[in-house]
């Protein structure tokens, strides 16, 4: 771990290889990233074929899932460099817990907790105290101010994603990444949830990355990037 410091806020992928062995044995390269590097404020749209790589992308860059090989290095204000594919799987989950938010297609909440628990919940990998003021301004941001205690059941699958929002933001993370969150929606919900992941980051000072098949969804945030069939960055 380096143990320079560096301002301004930043991730970057170096040579991103990976691939998976298929029933028969073979080889199956799924990855090849050269380079890719997002800035302080960047919300960018990930977008390409079924089977590009997005998601696995999305999964190296929160450290859920390691790379063959490359580097996935993040500059964050007041912390040394974190080469995070030289943690341990212990340290990538502290990581992840208190510096990025993930958000999934589908919601996965936990039924049997109100909105305002699962979002408390969010808070708690961090080791810190769970503040429910800002859980509660979160859920009321996305327009959940009169369903803080409904639990996920009573909602509609709309809200139920907003809930996921206010979750992914509970931190306060440094970059947000978000795997289709719209995907599952139809084209009102879909812009609503979109607007406010977007508003949201903004409001936080994080990055976002963003998962999408929509092309009207990608156009809307200030930059493209292509993941091609051939598995390589356009």
């Amino acid at each position: 771990m380096a143990e320079n410091r560096k301002e301004s806020m930043s991730l970057k992928l170096v040579n991103i290889h990976k691939q998976y062995e298929a029933p028969d044995g073979s080889v199956v390269p799924v990855l090849h990233v050269p380079e890719l590097e997002l800035a302080s404020g960047d919300q960018a749209a990930l977008v390409g074929t079924s089977g590009s790589g997005k998601t696995t992308l999305l999964h190296i860059l929160a450290g859920i899932l390691l790379p063959d090989s490359g580097q996935v290095i993040y500059h964050l204000p007041d912390l040394p460099v974190q080469e995070i594919t030289q943690l341990s799987e212990a340290q990538r989950d502290r990581f992840r817990g208190r510096h990025l938010g993930y958000i999934f297609q589908t919601h996965h909440l936990l039924w049997g907790l109100s909105a305002m628990e699962n979002v408390l919940l969010g808070m708690s990998f961090t080791g810190r105290r769970p503040d429910r003021a800002w859980a509660e301004h979160l859920l009321r941001e996305v327009g959940l101010g009169q369903r803080l205690h409904y639990r996920p059941g009573k909602l509609s699958v709309g809200q139920q994603q907003r809930v996921a929002v206010a979750r992914a933001m509970a931190n306060r993370p440094k970059w947000v990444l978000a795997d289709e969150p719209t995907g599952a929606l139809d084209e009102a919900n879909a812009q609503q949830v979109l607007k406010l992941i977007r508003s949201l980051c903004q409001e936080i000072s994080a990055g976002l990355l963003l998962v999408t098949h929509d092309l009207s969804i990608a156009e809307q945030l200030g930059r493209k990037i292509e993941l091609q069939s051939v598995n390589r960055l356009d």
